[in-house]
């Protein structure tokens, strides 16, 4: 029974493993910020948004603009090896009034502390955590692979 429970659990971590290389997100961490921030207005553009990254400097506290639907939502970005804290929030906050934004989002590569969850909840900041952001990349992955096999087999077929 011991040895079921051993080969099961290492099966786990073997399927977690190949996932998060699948993903990509050890790219990501490996970026510096400007990176990250010009990597997830590809990521949003995938999604159908219209994104902007914004100037390095003097941004008000936004990385990203994304448009979809008549909606504009400002996006702090977080390539961090440490939780995104409260300053974060604060932040996109800030942007959203000054950008008239509709929505503020924080992206990040690793999770958030308690207190930004708090702020964020009270602020109607929508946080997007490491587990969240390997979700997007997944489904871009799985969407690219799909479109790259039918233009493959329209090419074999023509």
């Amino acid at each position: 029974m011991v040895v079921g429970v051993v080969l099961l659990m290492i099966s786990i971590q073997r399927k977690r493993t190949k996932r998060l290389k699948r993903s990509g997100i050890t790219q990501i961490d490996k970026m510096d910020g400007v990176q990250f921030e010009h990597y997830l207005g590809h990521l949003f553009r995938f999604q159908g948004y219209k994104a902007e990254v914004t100037q390095a400097t003097g941004d008000f506290g936004a990385d990203l603009i994304v448009l979809k639907e008549g909606k504009r939502i400002v996006v702090q970005a977080k390539r961090y090896s440490k939780n995104v804290g409260l300053k974060a929030v604060q932040e996109v906050q800030s942007a959203r009034a000054h950008y008239r934004a509709n929505s503020a989002w924080v992206v990040t590569n690793s999770n958030f502390t308690q207190q930004a969850y708090e702020l964020a909840k009270s602020n109607g900041v929508r946080l997007i955590n490491r587990d969240e952001l390997i979700e997007m990349l997944l489904q871009m992955k799985g969407k690219c692979s799909v479109s790259k096999k039918a233009n493959d087999n329209v090419k074999t077929s023509a």
